[in-house]
């Protein structure tokens, strides 16, 4: 089946590293791993954060200038036509203009993965954008959640409740239990760059240093490192952006423990992973963090937060330690009890590693979007 891709809020070739983008290209591949034929049908970006109703207003006009040559070139061409149009990550501030036009034109199925309803911005400068996201989301033949806090969110707005799918974030582990494998020499190349003692625990926190959500996460990390002490324990961060310079003034309480690794590539971050013992992000307002899959993968156990969708990817208490958000005491206190303890420090990695290559395995979320499209086939 020929399916037309499309992700409102970041093109899967977005330049900049997240999740997101992630997230995107691994849908794209598991649809392509179970036969289908998949195509970008537009890098447009919808996104307008600010609440600017004129803005709006031209985003849509621009999005529905798209549909309508999209909708000319197949009708054109049906033999290229799309049988099926699938839409990753749509919500209010970044709505779908483009793929509902498309498939009502086409006649074809409209599918949509990671969406998000909040009824409280009806009404307010948001409303064009929740309005289109609602209308989106209540006339999709298949909607895919990626978390069971999406799936009470969007139950009031699908129209029938077995075209809501619960489909959680999945991973290929390969690289990162290769990665783990060769923990000693990846361990000793990364303490001879950073200046890191082999003997201590490393912590690690992987994240983008951009203003907001971002920049509130280090900012809570480091709040909770100051209360941990310097005791027992090095960390490395990994990332940069416009906040760097801000993010890191925030951790000089602690300044000797902690080490700027900068951007990584995206190549070499099982490395990263596997010399590190254990992975810390408090998760602001996040939807579920690919960063936590990834670093369970390579057997880091984790401390964050019992909020929105972490506790899909991450076990409380048996691949990790969540806590409640905004509590940098508590966030202390869970890494220095996994600090402290390395037998269950390390029983939560081993755990943790399972967990990724077992339960959030790629072969699981192939099968769902399967069974699912090909219910959908004209």
């Amino acid at each position: 089946m020929r399916i037309a891709f499309y992700s409102p809020l970041k093109s899967p070739d977005h330049p900049n590293p997240s999740g997101d983008r992630r997230m995107a290209r691994a849908l794209m591949a598991a649809l392509r791993a179970i036969g289908h034929e998949v195509t970008l049908a537009s890098e447009f970006r919808s996104l307008e954060p600010v609440g600017d109703a004129d803005r709006q207003a031209a985003v849509r006009l621009e999005g529905e200038a798209i549909a309508a040559r999209l909708i000319a070139g197949w009708t054109a061409a049906p033999a290229r036509a799309p049988a099926l149009w699938f839409t990753y990550h749509l919500y209010y501030k970044a709505p779908d203009w483009i793929g509902p036009r498309v498939a009502a034109a086409l006649g074809i199925p409209y599918v949509v993965a990671e969406a998000s309803h909040a009824p409280k911005r009806a009404r307010g400068p948001w409303d064009l954008g929740h309005r289109a996201a609602e209308a989106a989301i209540s006339g999709a033949a298949a909607i895919f959640a990626l978390t069971r806090h999406d799936m009470a969110c969007l139950r009031p707005v699908v129209s029938r409740p077995d075209r809501l799918h619960y489909l959680p974030p999945w991973l290929d582990a390969g690289p990162y239990r290769a990665a783990a494998r060769a923990r000693p020499e990846h361990r000793r190349a990364l303490a001879a760059s950073l200046d890191l003692d082999p003997a201590l625990p490393w912590l690690l926190a992987v994240g983008m240093m951009r203003p907001g959500d971002k920049a509130a996460s280090y900012h809570l990390l480091a709040e909770a490192l100051e209360r941990l002490g310097t005791r027992g324990w090095q960390a490395i961060m990994v990332g940069d952006g416009r906040a760097a310079d801000e993010i890191r003034a925030r951790f000089a309480p602690v300044a000797g423990q902690i080490r700027w690794a900068g951007q990584i590539d995206t190549a070499a971050l099982p490395a990263i992973y596997a010399t590190c013992d254990l992975y810390v992000w408090p998760a602001v307002n996040e939807a579920f963090g690919m960063a936590f899959l990834e670093a369970q993968a390579a057997g880091l156990p984790v401390v964050s937060v019992a909020t929105r969708g972490v506790p899909d990817v991450v076990a409380d208490g048996r691949t990790g330690l969540l806590v409640p958000a905004d509590d940098p005491a508590a966030f202390a206190a869970a890494m220095r009890a996994l600090i402290d303890d390395k037998t269950r420090r390390q029983d939560l990695g081993t755990a943790a590693s399972r967990f990724v290559a077992g339960e959030r395995a790629p072969a699981g979320a192939e099968a769902l979007l399967a069974a699912v499209i090909n219910g959908l086939r004209p």
